[in-house]
């Protein structure tokens, strides 16, 4: 049994903390407001109001940095403004993290850190990424700054696209025109996520780097089509023009490698839940 944090009882936090109890850990999380917090309170989640603008602030948050292992689970609201905030919210948490008892850091990133250019044998955890290529620059900036900076032992998971029951790829291209379908997907079903994110703390995978994404990557357009069938909404109306060397695939198989079973390795057969069903 261990004592864990979750910074970030979201729409991947949430699960991850009750799978991580129902393994017999001892489980405290954040969110931002006191309404949520004493909502999962009900719910059986040992949730505290905490937050970082980027001081951090809330209602006996001291207790999240007691733990022997903690999830880092805040993104940044924008790949493109520079960061600085998030930056800043990194560093006070930083400074929090110096004189706890956390030993273990799990930080979750995501695969927009590798360039937006064609590759599709798939980026992997080796391939060297800088301010020039990557395709998010805070993310890269905030996974170089935990590295340099944290003295606990760290890993790094790098989530593709988080979907999954309430959130339905199809439906953000219903009825739209010129969309693109001809390109891999590299998406991840939300409960693998937080799955992954528990056998990295459980198999103890410090110092590491992974992609969590399905080692599957159907066209989306495959996607789009099949959530229409299935749950009754328009599929788009028109895609646009095929690209050569327009795809940019994600690699999971040193996830693979490391022993992670996944629940849905192929993102055609995600459940979905949506109200018209």
């Amino acid at each position: 049994m261990q004592k864990i944090s979750i910074i970030g009882l979201g729409w991947i936090g949430l699960p991850l903390a009750k799978i991580l109890q129902e393994k017999g850990h001892q489980i405290s999380g954040s969110t931002t407001t006191a309404e949520k917090a004493n909502l999962l309170l009900k719910e059986g989640i040992n949730a505290i109001q905490f937050s970082l603008d980027p001081y951090p602030s809330g209602v006996g948050f001291q207790q999240l940095f007691q733990s022997e292992t903690l999830v880092i689970n805040i993104p940044p609201r924008s790949r493109y403004d520079g960061g600085e905030k998030y930056l800043e919210q990194l560093k006070f948490l930083k400074d929090l993290l110096l004189t706890s008892a956390i030993k273990k850091v799990v930080y979750v990133s995501s695969t927009g850190v590798y360039p937006d250019e064609n590759n599709q044998s798939g980026y992997t955890e080796n391939d060297i990424l800088n301010a020039e290529n990557s395709g998010n620059l805070n993310l890269w900036k905030a996974e170089k700054y935990l590295q340099e900076n944290l003295s606990q032992k760290l890993s790094i998971i790098r989530f593709g696209g988080l979907l999954g029951d309430d959130r339905i790829p199809g439906k953000y291209f219903s009825g739209k025109e010129n969309v693109t379908g001809h390109t891999g997907v590299n998406f991840i079903y939300r409960l693998d996520a937080a799955r992954l994110i528990a056998y990295v703390i459980e198999k103890e995978l410090w110092g590491e780097t992974f992609n969590g994404v399905a080692p599957k990557h159907p066209l989306r357009k495959e996607i789009y089509e099949k959530n229409a069938r299935e749950l009754g909404i328009d599929p788009p109306l028109s895609y646009a023009p095929e690209k050569e060397n327009d795809q940019r695939i994600i690699s999971g198989q040193k996830t693979l490698e490391k022993g992670f079973d996944f629940l849905y390795p192929d993102p055609l057969d995600f459940p979905y839940s949506y109200p018209n069903q």
